[in-house]
């Protein structure tokens, strides 16, 4: 009956995301969970459903009106809040504890691990249940969310990202010769180079449990000796990580800026085009013909020229933002227009992830605010290769919900501050409760 309905319109949120956080929730909170009266968005069609929702083991068990209470289950009326699945962040670098991406291997990993759990409870906390990092973040980390031991998103890790000599992944200055890609040492990227030596990185990477494999493709900002317009790896040391990632039932990332580097990859066989703030129209035509997925990072073009100096972007990589700041609504614009399937990424680094959410307001300069919620649920989802697990509120689901104070469809607004994240429901267990949240009666 509730079927199409909106919520009531709240004030628009101020402009500026604060740094504090909503209270964190034990995670002693029962596994069995009942919501009553949600305003339930089903992102595929894009109207909400007046029910009920009954969470147990971690999943979503049925959806419905007046469901019944089993004996121990907690139930929360939510007073008709939208709710929406919990949000997919499909690039993020946990381990960015600093803009200074060259000082990350001289850092203990004891360190950067503790900067990473309080950098994944804060996603957590302004609703992304689940992220994909794309370089840095390894098999400890993620067996540590998944056990309970580190409070975050559920972390898709590729591990070290594959670079070659002088490439994005290459963080040696000028005057330095020797690499240090030792695992004990903190760092996004190893470098491999020749067709021989990328297959044996890729397959160590995938030895060591990584869910993706992520490749330079082109040059980029935060690295200290490419030009941004570079292609990087031969077309032959491409298709033989693709070759390697396919072998394992796995996909590539590339990290792409021009069309040039993006088309590249795309005819290699990736997966997915990280950035791609340069594409053109070849571009959108291979998207097509390879299924590939989009991955713009708007937002960390804004922070970054906004914030990055403050958080230990070096001055050399500080000039390169203008060249990709202007150009990325642009690309997103004829991305879309052509019909590419777009993912939700942020790519921040440092101090500045606390602006995660504002790639929503970003996006919706050229995209309705229901397919930019798309592009943080459902289609990240497919993209993952998690479709019907993550992303969606149907039934079988992973019980990952977030609980809002406004409609996102009337208002990005309500998503692009955490503010209005009222509650974050995570594998059923409530793991943040904002001010006034249902959640904390």
């Amino acid at each position: 009956a509730g079927a199409g309905r909106r919520p009531a319109a709240a004030p628009p949120p101020a402009h500026r995301i604060p740094h504090t956080a909503p209270a964190a929730v034990p995670r002693s909170t029962p596994l069995s969970l009942l919501l009553r009266n949600a305003l339930l968005l089903d992102v595929e069609s894009g109207t909400y459903q007046e029910c009920d929702v009954r969470c147990a083991d971690g999943r979503i068990a049925e959806t419905g009106s007046r469901l019944a209470a089993p004996d121990g289950v907690r139930v929360v009326d939510l007073a008709g809040a939208p709710v929406l699945p919990g949000l997919i962040d499909a690039h993020v670098h946990v381990t960015a504890a600093t803009a200074d991406l060259g000082a990350l291997p001289h850092s203990s990993p004891s360190y950067i691990a503790a900067h990473s759990a309080r950098i994944m409870g804060g996603m957590l906390d302004r609703g992304f249940t689940t992220v994909r990092d794309a370089s840095g973040a390894d098999y400890g980390l993620s067996d540590a969310q998944a056990e309970g031991l580190v409070r975050g998103p559920r972390l898709l890790f590729c591990g070290r990202a594959l670079s070659q000599t002088g490439g994005h992944g290459d963080t040696r200055g000028r005057g330095t010769r020797v690499s240090d890609d030792h695992p004990c040492c903190a760092g996004l990227g190893r470098v491999a180079d020749g067709v021989d030596a990328v297959r044996a990185a890729a397959r160590d990477e995938l030895r060591k449990g990584a869910h993706h494999l992520k490749v330079m493709a082109s040059g980029g900002v935060a690295s200290p000796t490419d030009r941004i317009d570079s292609t990087q790896y031969s077309m032959d040391e491409l298709r033989a990580i693709v070759e390697e990632a396919t072998a394992a039932n796995r996909y590539v990332a590339a990290h792409a800026y021009t069309a040039r580097a993006v088309n590249r990859a795309l005819e290699a066989g990736i997966r997915s085009i990280e950035h791609g703030n340069l594409l053109d129209d070849e571009s959108v035509r291979l998207f097509a013909h390879h299924d590939a997925f989009l991955v713009p990072t708007l937002v960390t073009y804004w922070a970054l020229k906004k914030e990055g100096p403050e958080y230990g972007l070096p001055a050399d990589s500080h000039r390169k933002v203008d060249e990709v700041l202007g150009e990325g609504l642009a690309a997103l614009e004829r991305a879309v227009r052509g019909g590419v399937r777009t993912v939700y990424g942020s790519d921040l680094l440092g101090g500045m992830h606390h602006h995660q959410n504002e790639e929503f307001r970003l996006r919706a300069e050229v995209q309705s605010p229901l397919d930019v919620i798309r592009s943080a649920t459902t289609t990240a989802a497919r993209l993952l290769c998690r479709e019907g697990e993550i992303g969606t509120t149907a039934p079988g689901a992973y019980a990952d919900l977030i609980v809002l104070r406004g409609d996102p469809l009337t208002d990005i607004g309500f998503l692009a501050d955490p503010r209005n994240v009222a509650g974050v429901v995570q594998g059923g267990t409530v793991v943040t409760a904002g001010a006034q949240s249902p959640f904390a009666a």
